[in-house]
């Protein structure tokens, strides 16, 4: 295996939705959580999406690694309303910031709301850090 993550969808595994895959495998090594990120400001769900991983971007260029490094993802959406446009976003923007076809693994949760109430989205990632 090579120092990257390996993103891998079983034979067997249910069938994909969307853009993720089932596992990523990862070579031992050192890993960095990232606290879940949230838009600086207001204003609809596409925007704060994408001021999320705009703020995941800086926090791997300061790590010394990029999105190919991201092992999990964990995103948090408030109200099952918004499930559809983060679908929707995320399909337009993984392309754009992974390597693809294949994408880390991501767990949605919908929740009631975020710490502040004009947050409607998080994301918290596993990196695994370059050698």
């Amino acid at each position: 295996m090579s120092d990257k993550v390996v993103y891998y969808n079983p034979p067997k595994a249910r069938k994909l939705t969307s853009l993720y895959s089932h596992v990523a495998k990862v070579k031992a090594g050192e890993l960095a959580f990232l606290a879940g990120q949230v838009a600086d400001e207001g204003g609809n769900f596409e925007a704060q999406y994408k001021q999320v991983f705009g703020s995941i971007g800086v926090i791997l260029e300061d790590l010394g690694a990029d999105f190919n490094a991201i092992a999990k993802l964990t995103t948090y959406v408030v109200g099952a309303e918004h499930v559809l446009m983060f679908q929707d976003v995320r399909d337009a923007l993984f392309p754009t910031l992974f390597e693809g076809p294949l994408y880390p693994p991501n767990t949605l949760l919908v929740v009631e709301r975020l710490g502040d109430p004009d947050w409607l989205v998080e994301v918290e990632a596993v990196v695994r850090m370059p050698d």
